[in-house]
């Protein structure tokens, strides 16, 4: 289970507000591709992709970001909305688009906003003081180089 006990306040509502705006547009995203909306329709086909495809990368978007949003899965919901990010980054370097840094962006806001309010997240990934970090969350693997 997830626990957010040790993150601050100020964090945790930070990470909030920060996931609460990447879930509002990638749930807008999934949703103008599943009711195929013809600017996602115009767009998906300029970037060189067939229309059929439009309605399975909008499952796609709302399978991730739903995942995102249950704190059970928050982290599998992160890396399928990274893995889902990079293939939009891929595309927009393969056309040649100069909005790339975008979806490397809203990559970037899903693991700060998911690092700031996941206190699991933050002994695991341990930015800094690595390790006394080390020590408390993993003592076990201390005793076991210790005894080297």
């Amino acid at each position: 289970m997830v626990t957010n006990s040790k993150v601050s306040k100020s964090a945790l509502w930070s990470g909030r507000s920060i996931s609460a705006l990447i879930t509002c547009f990638m749930l807008f995203d999934a949703a103008v591709k599943l009711v195929q909306a013809s600017p996602a329709v115009e767009g998906t086909v300029r970037l060189g992709y067939p229309a059929w495809e439009i309605v399975p990368i909008g499952i796609a978007a709302l399978i991730s970001v739903i995942l995102y949003t249950i704190p059970r899965t928050s982290v599998l919901g992160a890396i399928l909305l990274t893995a889902y990010l990079g293939g939009a980054t891929a595309t927009q370097v393969r056309v040649q688009d100069p909005w790339l840094v975008m979806p490397v962006f809203m990559g970037v806001l899903v693991w700060a906003g998911l690092y700031l309010r996941n206190e699991d997240l933050r002994r695991l990934v341990s930015l800094g003081n690595e390790e006394r970090q080390s020590i408390k969350a993993y003592p076990s693997l201390v005793s076991r180089h210790s005894a080297v």
